[in-house]
């Protein structure tokens, strides 16, 4: 007999939940996430106006992205939330859920070819995750940096051939972060200063940076990165390090940000 517990989300949380019931009221759904527990949608919260048919919004076995609104673990009660899901909100768990699909493909394969057990996958998995932030996060440094990226690391060489080798199937997405630098400087060499400024962040080893002249005071920066996590954890220091130096010297400094954007795979 399975003593496990039945773990619950939180309030706030956003959930993957596939409709399994509709009623006049609202729908029951089951979470994909949390073992297929029931939680139920109130037909307030499917959208915004008056509804006449819930039918009209959803149908049996469709999967919704839902906000946690209220959560009972003693009556196992979960109150969820459709229309307070924004699109974007709704576009990043989407795109969470298919990376994590992703990634237990990539462990699944890794253990086929390189012939581990499930002692052994977990293990590399940990120190995958320890290192890299996530599995899918490993295996994309690896395409883009080679297997080097994995040397001192635990791992049996069978297992490293095998990362590489599925490693290099991948495509990887590249993002970019971009916004106007709005910088002036009254210094008699406000020019250099300026230049410096710009320059000394140009040379970063984890994102690439290119900053374009669009015409006096406004320099155009962009950052391409992988993913969007290593390219805003470098936007801050960059954005730091322009103003001090700018600052410093007397002048003037001011980021627009711009759309963030999706620029190719490789």
């Amino acid at each position: 007999m399975s003593t496990a517990m039945q773990e619950f989300p939180e309030v706030g949380e956003i959930v993957v939940a596939t409709v399994t019931r509709i009623m006049d009221q609202g729908a029951y759904v089951t979470l994909d996430e949390y073992n297929n527990i029931q939680g139920f949608l109130h037909i307030s919260e499917i959208a915004t106006g008056w509804i006449r048919n819930v039918e009209k919004f959803l149908k049996p076995g469709e999967k919704k992205v839902l906000l946690v609104k209220r959560v009972d673990t003693r009556r196992s009660e979960i109150d969820l939330s459709l229309k307070q899901i924004s699109s974007d909100q709704k576009k990043k768990k989407l795109l969470e859920l298919k990376r994590k699909e992703k990634e237990s493909g990539l462990i699944e394969n890794l253990k086929a070819k390189a012939s581990l057990s499930k002692t052994e996958s977990d293990k590399i998995e940990n120190i995958l995750v320890d290192k890299f932030d996530s599995i899918y996060d490993a295996f994309s440094e690896v395409a883009a940096k080679g297997v080097s990226v994995l040397d001192g690391l635990d791992i049996p060489s069978k297992a490293v051939s095998a990362i590489s080798e599925l490693s290099s199937k991948m495509q990887i997405p590249y993002v970019e972060i971009r916004g106007v630098l709005d910088i002036t400087s009254t210094k008699p060499d406000g020019m250099d200063i300026i230049k410096r400024s710009l320059t000394s962040v140009m040379d970063n080893k984890k994102v690439n940076v290119s900053i374009t002249y669009i015409g006096a005071p406004k320099y155009r920066l962009a950052i391409t990165a992988q993913n969007f996590k290593d390219a805003e954890k470098e936007l801050k220091p960059i954005l730091a390090s322009i103003e001090q130096t700018i600052v410093k010297s007397g002048g003037t400094f001011k980021f627009t940000r711009e759309e963030s954007k999706k620029t190719r795979e490789g």
